[in-house]
């Protein structure tokens, strides 16, 4: 709530905030950007084409952003076409007042366009998307003024994003990563006799639009693939025949692979501050030599090199958007020659994956040239390009097989399709009308929004000043608030503080409250409780700490008397998605009544002290529009030590988690053990582990899947079985979820519902049969995200489990539970 009364424009849909931000970036730009892109067209002309509903203004954030192959950024797009449109049938400036804050504005962006506008936002989409239609309508109507281009589909379905794909020696099957909605991003082979898609190897780091950089051996079999793509890339080396792969260099930051059959080497582009250098990589693969670094502002992409090695093709841009398509002498640029030959300048337009045919004679490439992309051959005989397709849609990524055929993916609108054209060169292609240029001509005011260079700033004459910053020196009060919390089963009223530095390092946290009621004893009604985290630290001190959770439902965190503790938390891999981390708490506790870890269970004695130290290693991995993990695996090694009463009293225990995706789109079978050892007496509570129930609460904030916790067990009491040793083993399937296009407003709706089913068994004090206990259960939970103000999420949970002991009756749990925020 404070969030929207200080900042109410944060709480819109991503499309709002996107979509004026590339308007503008755009019109800044003097009218480069996708305001007035050719990829953004393509997008919507395909729509168009194959009759698909455009989304409207929630189905696109509640469904479009997660069955969509480009995620997210089809909220950029969608976005920026509805600003457009408000641009061009309203004029900019009025597009400028609904965006922006007014003294006599509304809040809510909502209410503030129907104030601008005068009719509801709604009401708005669905006149663009009318206008929408009839506008790439028009557009294919110029296409096919000449004859389209006719292609055979390769695959049984669409790939998502795609690399640049490569033929078997055979020629029968296409290499490439795909990265499509439900399943993971992999290398997959596509089998062009029957169209069957194998996924061979998951992808890790994928990009959004081409997955990976790939490069391929036909003589060993080798497929190249970058990994991390989004960070500093690691090249993987896979044999498609074998399915063996290795990583072959760590963090290396190189893309755009080419692979010279000539001498067996790799080459690629650098990136590294900001500047590109065209790098050589010899067998084994693990170290690259630096051949030439760019000047500063310009760029190669796209490589790829002749089969006698003689020759690289390149891409080149500027920063001032001006694009090159380029010739090197490999032998010369090895001997420090720099010079390229211009084959074609292309303006302001793409050069995309060109790529020599086998005899070295033509160049097949991709350009947006006329607005669409189309394939292009450039001879290296005659220095001609020629123009050989008049797509609808667009291709891409061309793989010549031959003298008269070649593999392109066609865009679709669920992702790239490998499709097979015949060579044939176009006497006369139409070029399509940019909406962004419709736009300028209708209002000419948009030219004079171009900013100046930021060269034109006097730079040398302004004047900066180094020191040394002081943390701890710069930690002021951020804020301060009214707080309700709760204590055992009653209220607490108080006021939460907030310190920080400047940059963060350190955050501090204060609350102090009172409980009034007399029913608590007099000690008990104040309540502290203090938090200090920076770096890998974190210092906690309560003293009857209280919790607003603690106000709903059975799960306790509230324990009477005072603890302090020290935490420490360091990564020894950090490798997203993949973790290796350790965590060290020493903590000691007076006055307790409860366990600090099982509510249900008295203290032998109120005080102790308590050290643990745990190891956690996690690599999960999720496709586009996941709603939870979807394969992976999680181990974890704990030791608990608790010193009382002048004795130790140790355990040690042992977590592993293994999650297999299936064929079923966004479907997982999971696999979730933990084991434990205590050293101590049988009879102690210290000494013993304990379990039991779903452990949500009525509204809570912590994971919704609380069954899967070490210590959970869904149809019995919270702590209800314990003992000095345990194993447990648990089975779980989640089921797809379930999408909701309009189920609610933009300010409140749900997207998705998802149901889980497992089983677990349970079996306590395994070193004595006397004591020893087996249960079992089985159960469900049903999620349903809910999203409100468009920023924020909650998750609405419903589970029912039912538990037996051996020759005990059943017993049975519901749970309801509302997770407030993501």
């Amino acid at each position: 709530m404070y969030r929207y009364l200080t900042s109410p424009r944060w709480s819109s849909p991503r499309w709002y905030i996107e979509g004026i931000a590339v308007f503008m970036e755009t019109w800044n730009a003097g009218g480069l950007g996708r305001a007035q892109g050719a990829y953004d067209e393509m997008v919507f002309r395909t729509r168009v084409a194959e009759r698909k509903p455009l989304y409207d203004v929630l189905a696109i954030e509640a469904e479009g952003t997660a069955v969509d192959f480009q995620a997210g950024a089809l909220s950029y797009m969608y976005g920026t076409r509805f600003m457009s449109y408000l641009a061009y049938t309203y004029g900019p400036e009025k597009l400028v007042r609904w965006t922006g804050r007014q003294e006599d504005g509304k809040a809510y962006f909502a209410s503030q366009f129907e104030h601008v506008y005068g009719l509801p936002l709604k009401d708005s989409w669905s006149a663009w998307i009318d206008s929408e239609k009839q506008w790439q309508q028009e557009n294919l109507r110029t296409i096919r003024e000449y004859p389209v281009t006719n292609d055979r589909s390769l695959s049984r379905r669409a790939l998502g994003s795609v690399s640049r794909g490569f033929l078997d020696p055979s020629g029968t099957r296409l290499y490439a990563g795909v990265r499509f909605p439900g399943q993971v991003a992999s290398i997959a082979a596509i089998n062009l006799s029957d169209g069957s898609v194998e996924l061979l190897e998951d992808v890790k780091g994928a990009a959004l639009y081409y997955t990976s950089s790939t490069a391929f051996d036909p003589l060993t079999n080798s497929l190249f693939y970058t990994t991390d793509n989004n960070d500093w890339r690691d090249i993987v080396l896979l044999n498609v025949k074998t399915g063996k792969s290795r990583r072959v260099m760590d963090d290396g930051r190189i893309g755009d692979l080419a692979f010279n059959q000539a001498d067996q080497s790799l080459w690629g582009v650098r990136h590294d501050n900001g500047f590109s250098t065209i790098v050589r990589i010899p067998p084994p693969y693990d170290e690259w030599n630096q051949i030439w670094t760019l000047p500063y502002g310009k760029d190669v992409f796209d490589l790829d090199i002749s089969a006698d090695g003689k020759f690289l093709v390149a891409g080149l841009t500027e920063a001032s958007g001006q694009q090159q398509l380029i010739l090197f002498n490999i032998d010369r640029l090895r001997n420090g020659d720099t010079f390229f030959e211009v084959l074609f300048d292309f303006d302001f337009s793409t050069p995309s994956n060109f790529v020599f045919n086998k005899d070295g004679r033509f160049l097949y490439g991709s350009s947006y040239y006329t607005g669409v992309s189309n394939i292009y051959r450039y001879s290296l005989e005659t220095k001609e390009m020629d123009i050989l397709t008049n797509a609808e849609t667009g291709y891409f990524r061309p793989i010549p097989t031959g003298e008269d055929s070649l593999i392109v993916f066609r865009y679709s609108g669920e992702g790239f399709i490998p499709v097979k054209i015949g060579i044939a060169v176009q006497e006369r292609v139409n070029a399509i009308r940019y909406y962004g240029q419709a736009i300028v001509e209708k209002h000419p005011q948009l030219r004079s929004w171009k900013l100046k260079p930021p060269s034109a700033a006097a730079v040398d004459s302004a004047s900066t000043v180094a020191s040394e910053y002081s943390p701890v020196g710069n930690i002021t009060l951020a804020s301060a608030y009214p707080v309700i919390e709760g204590y055992k089963d009653f209220v607490a009223f108080g006021w939460r503080f907030n310190f920080s530095d400047k940059i963060l390092l350190h955050n501090l946290n204060l609350t102090l409250s009172y409980s009034s009621n007399n029913l608590l004893p007099a000690s008990e009604r104040f309540h502290a409780s203090f938090s200090h985290s920076f770096w890998e630290w974190t210092i906690r001190a309560n003293y009857n700490g209280g919790n607003f959770y603690d106000l709903f439902g059975p799960t306790k965190v509230t324990r009477k008397g005072y603890s302090a503790s020290v935490r420490y938390k360091k990564y020894l891999v950090y490798d997203e998605p993949k973790t290796l981390d350790y965590t060290l708490i020493l903590a000691g506790y007076g006055g307790l009544e409860r366990l600090p870890e099982f509510q249900n269970i008295a203290a032998s004695f109120d005080k102790f002290l308590t050290l643990r130290g745990q190891l956690t290693y996690e690599y999960f991995n999720r496709s586009i529009g996941a709603v939870d993990d979807e394969k992976g695996t999680r181990w974890q090694m704990i030791s608990w030590n608790n010193y009382v009463r002048s004795k130790l009293y140790p355990r040690v225990s042992a977590n592993f988690d293994y999650g297999l995706a299936l064929p079923l789109d966004h479907s997982s079978l999971w696999l979730r053990s933990s084991a434990g050892y205590s050293f101590g007496n049988r009879s102690e509570p210290f000494a013993n582990f304990y379990f039991g129930g779903f452990g949500n609460n009525w509204i809570d904030y912590q994971d919704a899947k609380r069954y899967r916790e070490d210590f959970s067990f869904p149809g019995i009491e919270l702590n209800a079985a314990g003992g000095k040793t345990y194993g447990k083993m648990m089975l779980e399937w989640t089921l797809p979820p379930l999408r909701f296009r309009n189920f609610g407003s933009p300010g409140l709706y749900s997207n998705w519902m998802r149901l889980a089913v497992f089983s677990s068994v349970l079996s306590t004090n395994l070193d004595r049969r006397q004591y020893r206990k087996t249960l079992g259960n089985v159960g469900s939970q049903l999620d349903l995200r809910i999203s409100f103000l468009s920023s924020f999420e909650g998750t609405l949970s419903m589970g029912v489990a039912v538990a037996a002991e051996e020759h005990q009756r059943f017993t049975r749990e519901f749970m309801v539970s509302l997770k407030l925020l993501k």
